[in-house]
């Protein structure tokens, strides 16, 4: 279940804790290859801890062509109760394109959780998404939308549809960004997902810090929480729960 930690621009993800990646072109290709490594207290995917709270260490890769099209990989420890799954391994990709001053991007996302020994008779985790997210910047303010559809989302609990809306303010104070989400998933077999159809919102901060000759890192904090009660929440666990996570992501 990628993304989402922290993104300030709308095409890193919508979600506060993954900085946009450090671009290298690739000759006179048109290419450009970017690299971002992040290490986070939590993953939160729409509000729903991945690694029951622990910390986890992501990476994310991508080749985009000066034409809009681009493709990509992320990678994810996971966490989930009564399984073996302990990675996640997406691929991506889109087309990506500005109408005036908004900017688009049309794509899908493939999920897998490469090692999980799935027992006779239990559904499959891997799912695919389209997605349309969209950013429209008014000053310092970037207002940000998401929309993503699945025929059969995580665990085989059929149509899932997701909405997510957000902005990120370049405050102007200590080179601080403020960003605020919130997001409603629709699921069609709520029982094998494991919670109702649910809304989640967050609020975080986020700052640069270049070091010369290496690159940028970035540290954030935030504050998540979803609509789930515990009795709700895939059995009664406390991964859906309010929480503060941190995180500090590298650009190289």
């Amino acid at each position: 279940m990628r993304k989402i930690l922290l993104a300030s621009t709308a095409f890193t993800g919508l979600s506060l804790a993954q900085p946009a990646a450090a671009q290298v072109a690739i000759g006179n290709t048109g290419l450009e290859a970017s690299i971002t490594g992040t290490v986070a207290s939590d993953y939160l995917f729409r509000g729903i801890s991945q690694t029951r709270s622990r910390i986890a260490t992501q990476a994310t890769a991508e080749l985009a062509h000066s034409s809009g099209f681009y493709i990509g990989g992320f990678v994810s420890n996971v966490r989930f109760l009564g399984t073996d799954a302990r990675q996640e391994v997406d691929l991506f990709g889109g087309y990506r394109f500005a109408v005036g001053g908004l900017k688009l991007d049309l794509g899908g996302i493939w999920y897998t959780y490469p090692g999980y020994s799935r027992p006779a008779g239990a559904y499959g985790l891997n799912y695919a998404e389209a997605q349309v997210r969209a950013s429209y910047e008014v000053g310092p303010v970037n207002l940000l939308g998401q929309f993503n559809y699945s025929p059969n989302f995580f665990g085989s609990s059929g149509n899932g549809f997701y909405a997510e809306g957000g902005a990120d303010w370049k405050t102007g104070i200590f080179d601080l960004t403020l960003g605020g989400r919130i997001g409603y998933q629709w699921i069609e077999r709520n029982v094998r997902f494991g919670t109702p159809d649910y809304a989640w919102w967050s609020v975080a901060i986020s700052r640069e810090f270049a070091i010369p000759g290496i690159g940028t890192v970035t540290a954030a904090v935030g504050y998540y929480d979803t609509s789930i009660r515990r009795a709700d929440c895939a059995g009664g666990q406390n991964i859906c729960a309010a929480r503060a996570l941190g995180s500090i992501s590298f650009k190289f």
